[in-house]
């Protein structure tokens, strides 16, 4: 693949504001991380890992949002460091089913997946947004998944259910939320290059005894191709994350915007 595209950064329109990101240490979220402050906002993000040594710790908490306990954890936090937020970018997200289908799929893997990829979005909204409503503005972007609407039925059948109800839960909120002053919008990605993939790429190669590449030309198959013939780097996740978080989208709302290549093959 070729190497990711780099967006230079100009202005700094994200000054004073107070940001946080879950799961921004790696692949999507660190982008998103990188891209906020970079103009300007004060980010603090998350990870069940240790915080990596570029990062300030304060701007930093290891937690594991997919628990009660760690949701209110990073809520604290937020209020202790930041005075309070801003913006919101659900990007904590993750799928570390086995292939096989659903017959492999135990009640445990299901509990995870929803616990990670809707639950610890809806548990922090809960404990962070009354400030916002109190304030009577801020903006929210769930990521999602183009999944969804084109689930994987050999590896990800309950990230994409998980995934499907974020969405549905997403567009909920914008109604209750948008005659408050607060814009609620969703990011789904198809084929993200990250760690993180890759990993479940190795994963369906042990699984069915092949090889990396015959593995990833199977996801690409299942996904039925993809137009642009790759997938997208986080860097340009995170500038679609960048516009709908930003007052140039002030009249997006409601809105989940597909990044995906041209995969999902109708209108």
């Amino acid at each position: 693949m070729t190497t990711p595209q780099k967006f230079p950064v100009t202005g700094q329109e994200f000054s004073g504001k107070r940001a946080l990101v879950t799961g921004g240490t790696k692949g999507t979220g660190e982008a998103i991380v990188d891209r906020l402050s970079a103009a300007g906002a004060l980010v603090l993000t998350t990870a069940r890992s240790e915080a990596p040594e570029t990062l300030p710790r304060r701007l930093f908490v290891q937690a594991d949002v997919s628990t009660l306990a760690g949701a209110e954890e990073v809520a604290t936090s937020v209020v202790d460091r930041l005075g309070g937020v801003d913006i919101i970018v659900h990007s904590v997200g993750g799928s570390k089913s086995p292939g096989g289908g659903f017959a492999a799929l135990t009640d445990e893997i299901w509990q995870d997946e929803l616990s990670l990829n809707l639950l610890a979005a809806v548990r922090l909204d809960r404990l962070l947004i009354p400030k916002m409503i109190e304030r009577g503005s801020g903006t929210i972007v769930h990521i999602s998944s183009i999944q969804r609407r084109l689930p994987l039925h050999e590896s990800t059948i309950a990230y994409a259910a998980a995934k499907a109800a974020l969405s549905t839960y997403s567009k909920a909120l914008s109604k209750e939320l948008g005659p408050k002053g607060i814009r609620v919008n969703t990011v789904a990605p198809g084929w993200i290059h990250t760690t993180a993939s890759e990993a479940m790429v190795a994963r369906l190669a042990k699984h069915s005894g092949s090889d990396e590449a015959t593995a990833r030309q199977g996801i690409m198959a299942a996904l039925g191709g993809i137009p642009i013939g790759r997938p997208a780097w986080p860097q340009e996740v995170a500038e679609l994350v960048a516009f709908l978080v930003s007052d140039r989208a002030s009249a997006v709302h409601g809105a989940e915007y597909v990044i995906d290549g041209g995969t999902i093959p109708t209108v």
